[in-house]
């Protein structure tokens, strides 16, 4: 342990941020000790991201003060930040769009060739060493020469956190950095990050993920409007505890009671492959069903699902839908037949940011506003308002940009836009990811609900709570192909992780590394 544990590395004294009318934040305060990890929560809107953004340089206090190892800092800047030791873990990775793995990591600090003193830059040593720092820290086969835009949204976290790592900082701030994660790379990051604080580095933790908060932190600041509402031991407090803080309010059970039976089959793959991607998957999905599907990078859980919403067809095997042979080679062709996709990356594929609520709640189904060829706005609007109702969206009304709402608001726009198409099958891929505990559960009533009402929900999630505590089945993937299936209600989180990680899995595919 560093000889000044227990001073003081960060602290934030009554900050105050408006923006125009509204108070981002009034009076946050903080203190985050060398060689602890601090915990920052609340909901979306409580202050969180204004606080990483100020810690970043990236905006000015109005009031408040900041000072990093005692020392004051006025008018940061980015640069200010990291040349005093603070490096920022961003929820979305900040990464040079068209770079490789290996240029991203090093970007500044290339290896040269000639013990570094030539101006050239020795490529093969720059691969080398990132695909050895990558695999070191994450265990992650990751080669140096493959372009960022190639990359799944864990392994551009997974660059991103590499390259601050690399840089031995003082102050670390994470900002949701699982939400892109499965749960093995997510307790390589909590074991390195338990490192960092045995080393003597000062940790700011910002998560929704409350399981993680309580058992990876020493201590969690609750903010709620723009306030530090309370500070305490994670250790004495509940995870339904530190929710209740949030909202100020109780929040009942987290998950809805389901009494429903499932019904008949509505989609059942059988013998269902792509090459490279996963092989021989059968199984069947009940209509009134939740079914849970997990695994880990590279598992092709993913790949399933992008095949069928058309994404990445299929290349053999039998998929039935309300007991008729389909198999969508388009997502125009998906939806055609009743399915919606909710992605993880909703910023990127889920919502269009600029574009208003009615715009995108109505964009799949816009022909049913169609009328001799002009759009009846009475309509659409009122079918709007309709969902805005039943989705329970806040925003200031169905012309307001999406961009403009919360991350969980977002997502109830990105289900919203498949009930107006009258979807019967919904693939939900990471539907939590980002989203405050408040939003979680009201998406989670809405998705018993749709249920309740026979859609058929296939659940990609990588959060083991919310597949145990929603789902009716969970199937689990390791190398492509299918290699559990377990009762949700009394399947553990061993269980589901000892087959992910191939603990009850056969060979590999073609074209998938054994």
């Amino acid at each position: 342990m560093n000889d000044q544990a227990g001073e003081a590395a960060l602290s934030l004294q009554g900050l105050v941020k408006r923006f125009g009318a509204t108070r981002a934040l009034d009076g946050a305060s903080l203190v985050v000790r060398r060689g602890s990890l601090h915990g920052l929560i609340g909901q979306n809107g409580a202050g969180k991201s204004t606080i990483v953004k100020i810690l970043n340089g990236l905006l000015q206090p109005d009031s408040g003060s900041i000072a990093i190892d005692g020392r004051q800092v006025v008018d940061a800047s980015p640069r200010l930040i990291e040349r005093l030791g603070v490096h920022i873990i961003h929820q979305e990775p900040m990464l040079v769009p068209g770079f490789t793995v290996a240029e991203a990591l090093f970007l500044g600090d290339e290896p040269r060739l000639g013990a570094g003193r030539s101006p050239v830059v020795s490529w093969r040593t720059m691969r080398r060493c990132a695909e050895e720092a990558i695999a070191s820290r994450f265990g992650l086969a990751l080669r140096g020469d493959t372009p960022l835009d190639q990359l799944g949204a864990a392994e551009r976290q997974i660059v991103q956190i590499t390259r601050s790592l690399l840089k031995a900082p003082r102050v670390l701030v994470f900002d949701e950095p699982t939400a892109s994660l499965v749960r093995s790379e997510a307790n390589r990051l909590f074991a390195i990050i338990r490192r960092l604080r045995e080393e003597g580095a000062a940790v700011l933790y910002v998560s929704h993920y409350l399981e993680e908060v309580r058992d990876l932190c020493d201590t969690v600041t609750v903010l709620r409007n723009g306030r530090d509402v309370a500070t305490l031991d994670p250790a004495r407090t509940s995870v339904a505890g530190m929710a209740a803080l949030m909202v100020d309010r109780d929040l009942g059970a987290m998950f809805p009671t389901r009494s429903s039976l499932p019904g008949a089959p509505l989609l059942e793959a059988r013998g269902l492959g792509r090459s490279g991607a996963f092989a021989d998957l059968s199984f069947t999905l009940r209509a009134g069903e939740i079914l849970g599907l997990t695994g880990l990078v590279g598992s092709g859980a993913k790949e399933l699902v992008a095949a069928l919403f058309g994404l990445a067809p299929a290349d053999r095997g039998t998929l039935l839908l309300h007991g008729r042979a389909v198999m969508p080679a388009s997502p125009s062709e998906a939806v055609g037949l009743g399915i919606g996709l909710v992605p993880e990356d909703r910023r990127r594929n889920g919502v269009a940011l600029d574009a208003s609520v009615a715009e995108n709640a109505t964009l799949p189904g816009l022909v049913r506003f169609v009328r001799r060829f002009l759009l009846d706005r009475g309509r659409e609007q009122e079918a709007v308002r309709g969902l805005i109702a039943r989705l329970a969206i806040k925003t200031p009304g169905p012309d307001a940009p999406v961009g403009a709402l919360s991350g969980g608001n977002q997502q109830k726009v990105s289900l919203a836009k498949w009930l107006g198409t009258g979807a019967t099958l919904f693939l939900l891929d990471e539907p939590t990811v980002a989203v405050d505990v408040a939003a979680k559960v009201e998406i989670y009533r809405l998705l018993a609900d749709l249920a309740a009402g026979g859609a058929g929900i296939l659940l990609l999630s990588s959060d083991l709570a919310e597949l145990r505590g929603l789902a009716d089945r969970i199937l689990v993937m390791h190398r492509g192909r299918l290699v559990a299936e377990l009762r949700a209600a009394d399947a553990t989180a061993d269980e589901i992780l000892t087959a992910a990680s191939g603990g009850a899995a056969g060979s590999a595919p073609d074209g998938i590394a054994a």
